[in-house]
């Protein structure tokens, strides 16, 4: 591709540019208000929407149909409100993310939420040096130096780096974000994964390495289970209508998609929209079937059934494809969350007294190139009371870790922090994990991913009404698609959608 373009003499590159942390809409928070009813405080309902899943795209959903007026159930399988955000109770006392936890610039419409909810955010801990383990070497790195926030590798690599990602934003840029499939060379580039485009683009080794753990970091899945237009469409959707969304954006720290976390859990945010829906909400109810007759739709879960003029069904698209739809879902719909499995992915955060790598000049993110945490984050709470390593299990390495036991699984966690940060490292007072590989109504995360021939062939299903079935979730937006400013964004967009046809 790079022949296929002037490319700039000084493409920017930055260390978060190619090795940010998964960002995403991933995760469950818990319901911790009595205000949201249970199945079997009802038994039938009869509405003008029923929405499927508590997550934010269905909970905004649910927001703006009441505030025009509509009366609206949404149906939990959980018994947590979040979907993919979900906050992780410490045995000291506090919370920490199990899933979706960062946002940052042009993320809008989940910082407009949260802003009018009252959740504040403060800065995701940046301070001090990256740590850089390749080769059986642990190298800081500062991320203001003459480099920028770029990994000490070899000169070729890092100019043969700077030009990969210079040549992927600028094919991003060609990318309609309302319909990839679409791109003028979409079938080109559907035709071949992000791993044969990166053997060919990223040739010098160590380049390779960052592109790779940028991959399993973004995605948490491997270069050769994407689709290269899959790639550029979650590029370009990393931005807004006025600002073009850039691989920087995507995974930067400063600036970027893990610039900021919110006071008291990101769960805070589903929690209290959650709040003000009262007992509209209905969590332990999973939906089994969702049957038409006539002009209304009958949604049956465990222990109610809800009777409705629409329906919007905001779960992953694997996970929707669960339920039992009858008439039959159009085949292009079916067989497209046939092909959109969810990711790996895995979170372990251990608990310590203090953030002691503060002390030693580190900000707790690491990049490397072996074990089962690639890369790491300071989980800490604002006031530092005491310190968390979060570090993400991805891709292959969660799924090797799928039967694994916590004792098995905490133990690999522990053995990479310390070969990172010290004997300290190896024994946290408390340790926590949320493996969404195994966790029931998702299945993986932080999002369904696409591969070769998928977005050219079925995307147009993506969000085509079905009747009256209206499809909303993260996969489903056009900006921020696998994050939780996506979530929202599909929530609004959705309840526009179903009250034009009301």
């Amino acid at each position: 591709m790079a022949s296929e373009r002037q490319l700039p003499r000084n493409p920017r590159l930055s260390r978060r540019s190619l090795l940010g942390g998964a960002a995403a809409a991933a995760g469950a928070a818990t319901l911790t208000t009595t205000s949201a009813g249970t199945a079997s405080a009802a038994t039938t309902r009869d509405v003008d929407v029923a929405i499927v899943g508590a997550g934010l795209a269905g909970l905004t959903a649910a927001r703006d149909l009441v505030a025009a007026g509509k009366s609206v159930v949404v149906l939990e399988a959980r018994n947590r409100v979040g979907g993919r955000v979900m906050g992780l109770n410490l045995a000291g006392g506090g919370v920490t993310e199990g899933g979706g936890e960062f946002i940052g610039p042009t993320q809008d419409r989940i910082r407009a939420l949260a802003d009018s909810l009252g959740v504040g955010t403060f800065a995701t801990y940046n301070t001090g040096d990256n740590l850089l383990y390749k080769d059986g070497k642990k190298t800081p790195y500062a991320t203001d130096g003459i480099l920028g926030s770029v990994p000490p590798i070899d000169a070729a690599g890092l100019a043969n780096a700077a030009i990969v990602q210079a040549t992927l934003d600028d094919l991003a840029k060609q990318i309609p974000v309302d319909a990839p499939w679409t791109a003028a060379k979409a079938d080109e580039w559907d035709r071949q994964t992000f791993e044969t485009w990166l053997r060919a683009n990223a040739v010098i080794p160590s380049a390779k390495f960052l592109f790779d753990v940028a991959c399993t970091s973004i995605f948490s899945a491997e270069p050769r289970e994407l689709s290269f237009l899959f790639v550029l469409f979650y590029i370009a959707a990393a931005g807004n209508a006025s600002n073009p969304g850039t691989l920087e954006r995507l995974t930067e720290t400063a600036n970027g998609a893990q610039e900021l976390r919110f006071v008291g859990g990101s769960q805070l945010v589903p929690i209290k929209l959650a709040a003000t829906l009262g007992d509209r909400v209905v969590l332990s109810a999973p939906v089994r079937t969702i049957t038409k007759s006539g002009a209304q739709y009958a949604v049956t879960a465990d222990g109610i059934t809800v009777t409705a003029k629409k329906v919007v069904v905001a779960a992953p698209p694997p996970i929707a494809a669960r339920i039992s739809y009858d008439p039959l879902l159009p085949a292009a719909r079916d067989q497209l969350t046939q092909r959109l499995p969810m990711a790996s992915v895995g979170k372990a955060i251990a608990i310590y007294d203090t953030p002691f790598w503060r002390a030693d000049g580190l900000n707790g993110q690491v990049v490397s190139d072996t074990g089962v945490i690639s890369s790491t984050f300071d989980n800490s709470p604002p006031d530092a009371s005491y310190g968390a390593l979060m570090g993400f299990i991805e891709a292959d390495e969660a799924r090797k870790l799928d039967a694994a036991s916590e004792a098995e699984v905490r133990a690999a966690v522990l053995k990479d922090y310390t070969t990172y940060f010290g004997a300290k490292a190896a024994s946290p007072t408390s340790f926590v994990l949320q493996r969404w590989n195994n966790e029931a109504y998702t299945r993986g995360g932080p999002v369904s991913i696409a591969a070769p021939g998928v977005l050219t062939q079925y995307g147009p299903a993506l969000r085509e009404p079905v009747g009256g079935i209206h499809w909303a979730g993260t996969e489903t937006s056009t900006y921020w698609m696998g994050f939780m400013d996506g979530a929202v964004r599909s929530g609004e967009r959705v309840a526009k959608e179903v009250l034009a046809v009301l």
